[in-house]
């Protein structure tokens, strides 16, 4: 079985901008119909996980922010 640090996958991206995740993706990160996925930006490039449950939001706590002038404020971010 190969190494995992070393496995390279590859897909095609179509004109609607959509892709199929390579099976050793799916089977590395334990994805399955319906599970989201997380894209990070950072310097190094992109980092795509497996996105946790919606329920564990680590901003839900910031309920300061929850209203309607905080809605219209940052609707376009």
């Amino acid at each position: 079985m190969p190494d995992r640090a070393s496995t390279t996958a590859y897909s095609k991206v179509s004109v609607k901008s959509q892709t199929v995740l390579p099976p050793e993706v799916r089977e590395h990160l334990s994805i399955r119909p319906g599970d989201r996925l997380r894209y990070r930006i950072t310097p190094d490039g992109i980092r795509i996980d497996k996105a946790p449950p919606e329920g564990e939001d680590p901003f839900v706590a910031f309920t300061e922010w929850a209203g309607p002038i905080d809605d219209e404020d940052y609707a376009d971010l």
